[in-house]
């Protein structure tokens, strides 16, 4: 039985097809308030519960051989991205659980302190290879699946928002080839107790993403590139009234000023390790957009 929490989101819902279609039995960790139709149509397990709830995760691991952590925190790092998956690897350690994959994030052992989701994550990273499971850690750079929305609005006006520097480098990651990797990871002996940067088969400049939707779209991109102090003026007002988005922002800020690539050699080892091409950015585009 495998348990996937983050189960209707983009990574997870893809990592729930792929393992139903190796016929694997799943267990769908989701919210109430969540749309789950189409994992409980493919046969998964689903378990109706709350992350922030200890007990939740407790009756969810029951019976649980391996563990695949995607979820995200939707604003709340301390409760998601850290206390929930150090609850699931406590509780992974007490089912016997034979090997936890967890979705972090590339960057995350570079000491941000200004970026909540980025050290929750490296805690719960250096907390994982101190339990004594077999783990896989997958750091990916930005996901593709994540650039839909922004494709289909430039599909209708031809405008694209690029704030900071448009020169920072990236190698967004295609999201089908992400949930492959952590299918994968718990069988491939090569990924067992390794921590893995994750990276599209390019590296990018934030500039090439417009440049891609309009060749996509056939149509020239508008480009408006406001610098990235405008954001530290929202941080600075929106922490006078909401203290809690203003941290959410700091990993905002973060991913906007630096650089989040693969070199060609780790992209090289990836592609050893899982035994298959990383598809490019604008492939992935392409097909999820139906151009």
């Amino acid at each position: 039985m495998f348990l996937v929490t983050g189960a209707t989101g983009g990574i997870g819902r893809r990592v729930v097809r792929l393992l139903r279609e190796k016929d694997a039995r799943v267990r769908a960790f989701v919210r109430l308030s969540s749309r789950y139709d189409d994992l409980e149509h493919r046969g998964a397990e689903l378990f109706i519960g709350e992350l922030r709830e200890p007990r939740d995760i407790e009756k969810a691991c029951r019976h649980v051989k391996y563990i695949i952590s995607t979820h995200g925190s939707r604003g709340d790092a301390l409760a998601l991205d850290y206390r929930a998956n150090i609850e699931l690897i406590d509780q992974g350690k007490a089912n016997g659980v034979k090997h936890f994959v967890f979705i972090s994030v590339l960057g995350a052992e570079r000491g941000y302190e200004d970026a909540p989701v980025f050290k929750a994550k490296r805690e719960v990273e250096k907390y994982l290879q101190t339990s004594g499971l077999n783990y896989t850690i997958l750091r990916p750079a930005g996901l593709a699946s994540n650039l839909l929305p922004l494709a289909e609005t430039f599909r209708q006006t031809g405008l694209y928002l690029l704030i900071g520097d448009r020169t920072n480098r990236t190698s967004i990651v295609s999201t089908d080839d992400l949930a492959k990797m952590a299918v994968d990871s718990v069988t491939f002996l090569a990924a067992c107790n390794q921590v893995l940067s994750v990276g599209g088969s390019e590296i990018l400049t934030r500039e090439d993403i417009p440049h891609i939707f309009g060749r996509i779209f056939n149509r020239e991109p508008v480009i408006f590139n406001p610098p990235l102090f405008l954001v530290d003026g929202l941080r600075g007002a929106l922490g006078l009234i909401n203290p809690q988005a203003e941290k959410a922002l700091g990993t905002f800020r973060t991913l906007l000023a630096n650089e989040f690539f693969c070199t060609k050699e780790e992209i090289a080892k990836l592609e050893a390790i899982f035994n298959f091409p990383l598809e490019p950015l604008e492939s992935f585009l392409r097909r999820h957009l139906s151009v």
